[in-house]
């Protein structure tokens, strides 16, 4: 439980002094916001704000995560590791180099979607095979154990699902990160989920099977850490943005969880409001292009909200409150199947 603690405890105290730090950096070099010419007028005043503050997420993470382990009884894990550097890292790295084009280029595009769509399933696929060569992950379809439902399918077809939850993960927190805070206080909550979820396995090794488990929940809670000491900064009004860096390590580090943790299905509950945020841009295309007609007034669908006049402010506390309710029916869920045992 102390390991726990000092993984997030330093993961939140170095996000919190570290971002200020990282503001007056990205200030001097000219680091800024490139806001997009469709998107809302009222967000015209965000151009130059500071971004890449992902840097300081996943960096804060990891030094979280590594400085834990020297309280004794802490152990590193394959699982861990895999998901903290491999997914975690290389979803950020792939979130910086698309940063970094942002600002070389002075536009809000970075990489072209094909290029950083192939970078993400370099990564995901990585990640994948490692959990499932070298670690001792259950490699069936499950909602809060493997075997319940316990859905068996053969290797290379769960290496597929779970490239393909990385990259769907990633993708949906990068549509939420829109707003001042939205997509850092939302998985916030989602990491803590885990972390109490991924502890619980710990104390019952015999129903979940999972033995990694106790590191897996210090990498939940590293993560939790550094989006809360970031959020410091990050609350509306933003003195600076996570960006892709942010955003694709956040996604990916959630998905990881859910592969290593066996509990892929709930993973759509969990994220639940990342879920509605894509799914509100598949919506908006496909009707768009059959029918000239928009469901919404613009998407992600907290622009919809925004654009019906919702402060900015009202639309992320409101969709926060949804996040929280998400994640507790997924932990709901979670344990009412352990009463059901």
């Amino acid at each position: 439980m102390i390991a726990l603690l000092l993984a997030g405890g330093i993961a939140f105290t170095f996000t919190l002094l570290g971002t200020p730090v990282l503001i007056r950096l990205l200030q001097r070099r000219g680091v800024g916001q490139n806001v997009r010419d469709d998107g809302p007028a009222t967000h015209k005043w965000k151009e130059g704000t500071p971004t890449m503050g992902g840097v300081i997420i996943v960096g804060g993470a990891m030094l979280g995560y590594l400085l834990a382990h020297l309280r004794e009884g802490a152990v590193f894990s394959r699982a861990g590791l895999l998901t903290m550097f491999v997914a975690t890292g290389g979803a950020a790295l792939v979130g910086f180099a698309d940063d970094a084009l942002k600002y070389r280029n002075r536009r809000s595009l970075g990489l072209r979607t094909r290029p950083k769509m192939a970078l993400l399933v370099v990564v995901s696929l990585g990640f994948a095979l490692a959990v499932q060569q070298y670690t001792q992950v259950q490699t069936t379809i499950s909602l809060t154990r493997y075997d319940f439902p316990g859905i068996d399918v053969p290797t290379a077809l769960w290496v597929v699902l779970a490239v393909f939850m990385v990259l769907a993960t990633t993708n949906a927190v990068n549509l939420t990160d829109g707003l001042d805070g939205l997509a850092a206080g939302s998985s916030a909550i989602a990491f803590v989920a885990f972390t109490i979820m991924a502890f619980w396995q710990f104390k019952y090794p015999c129903v979940y099977g999972v033995p990694t488990a106790l590191d897996l929940s210090m990498v939940a809670i590293a993560m939790a850490g550094a989006c809360a000491g970031f959020l410091w900064w990050n609350a509306a009004p933003a003195r600076i943005f996570m960006g892709d860096t942010g955003s694709l390590g956040i996604g990916a580090a959630i998905a990881g969880l859910a592969i290593v943790t066996n509990t892929q299905l709930l993973l759509l509950i969990m994220g639940g409001l990342f879920v509605a945020e894509a799914a509100s841009v598949i919506v908006q295309v496909l009707v768009f292009k059959t029918t000239r007609q928009r469901v919404f007034r613009m998407a992600p669908l907290h622009h919809h909200f925004e654009l019906g006049g919702w402060p900015e402010t009202t639309v992320i506390i409101r969709f926060w409150i949804v996040a929280a309710m998400f994640s507790a029916a997924a932990a709901g869920i979670f344990y009412a199947d352990f009463q059901r045992l």
